[in-house]
This record gives C-alpha cells, sequence and structure tokens, in this order.
C-alpha cells in the first residue's frame, strides 16, 4: 500500500508546529511523501535532519493547488480519503480501506473547501469530538496498517530505537 499525505491550508506561523508533527506522523506511519501549499523551510529541514539521522525517504513536496494533487492521484489510482469529523465512522469503513492499494489522505489545517467532500471517496470521521489533525492521521494510518507500520525499517537510518521495558536504547548504526 502506498500512503501519500496532502496538507490543506496553514494558519502562518501558528500553524508550523501543529504541521511539523502532522508531517511527522505521516512518515513514521507509513506516508511516504506530503504535500503541503505552505512550507516554511524550517519544516522541510527538520523533515530532512530526522531522514538523515533516523532513515527513509519520506519527502515534502509543495503544491499550488489542492485540486491538481487530488487530480492526478485520482488519474494514478489513488483513492482519496479526507479525515473529518463529519465522515463515515472509521470502525464502519476501515476493513473496506484496508483493501485499497493507493491512499491519499486529505488533513485539513483550517475548514477545508465543500469541495473536498465531493473529490473524496472516503470521509472518514475519527471519533466525533473536536481533536487535532495529528491524532486523527495517527489513528487512521495505525488503523489502516493494523500496526504493521511500526515494524517498517528505515533504510539508511543512522539511529534506531530497540523496545526496551525501562530506559531508553538507540543504537548507533553503522553504514559501510
Amino acid at each position: 500500500m502506498v500512503i501519500e499525505v496532502v496538507r490543506i491550508g496553514q494558519r502562518v506561523v501558528r500553524d508550523d508546529r501543529v504541521t511539523t508533527h502532522v508531517a511527522l506522523v505521516a512518515r513514521a506511519f507509513g506516508a511516504t511523501r506530503i504535500y503541503m501549499n505552505e512550507i516554511n523551510p524550517e519544516i522541510k529541514d527538520t523533515l530532512g535532519k530526522i531522514n538523515d539521522s533516523w532513515g527513509g525517504d519520506f519527502s515534502i513536496e509543495y503544491m499550488e493547488n489542492w485540486k491538481s494533487i487530488i487530480k492526478m492521484k485520482k488519474e494514478e489510482n489513488f483513492k482519496i480519503i479526507h479525515l473529518t469529523m463529519y465522515g463515515e465512522n472509521i470502525n464502519e469503513i476501515q476493513s473496506e480501506i484496508t483493501k485499497e492499494k493507493n491512499l491519499l489522505v486529505v488533513v485539513g489545517a483550517e475548514k477545508v473547501p465543500r469541495e473536498i467532500y465531493e473529490y473524496a471517496d472516503y470521509n472518514v470521521a475519527i471519533g466525533s469530538q473536536p481533536h487535532s489533525e495529528i491524532s486523527g492521521l495517527a489513528i487512521f494510518l495505525d488503523r489502516i496498517q493494523k500496526g504493521n507500520q511500526f515494524n517498517k525499517f528505515f533504510s539508511n537510518a543512522k539511529r534506531r530505537i530497540i523496545p526496551t521495558k525501562k530506559g531508553k536504547n538507540v543504537v548507533l548504526e553503522t553504514r559501510d
């Protein structure tokens, strides 16, 4: 399964930290790319440093128009998943979504345009109460991958965490 994320909107400065965390969750939970219409260079630098230390090749790409990304991905046979409080309950729809091959997950920063509800193949609700887009994305990605994203090995990692009951166990990888 290929998973990519689109971040629609960003309240400048106010959302830098939230957007960084959306990108970090997307990366850690198995997405390969995030598209954003506002890219603070610091966010791109942060993710570059994370890739360098912890491995992987997660990318951030600038988009001028979210509609063009969605249309392009639909042509590439991606299913468009819009995370919203007003969609179908994740408990009722997740088994259907796990059968899909390629997903483009839309995460809003502010009120998303009404059109996104029509473009989406699935409008998915994570709970029925207000919450952050960070938690919504994390729960969605975990559910559709059934926790398997935590078994993923990130290539070219300089560091790797070894799970342990107490304390921290970080191994420095040697590269040939």
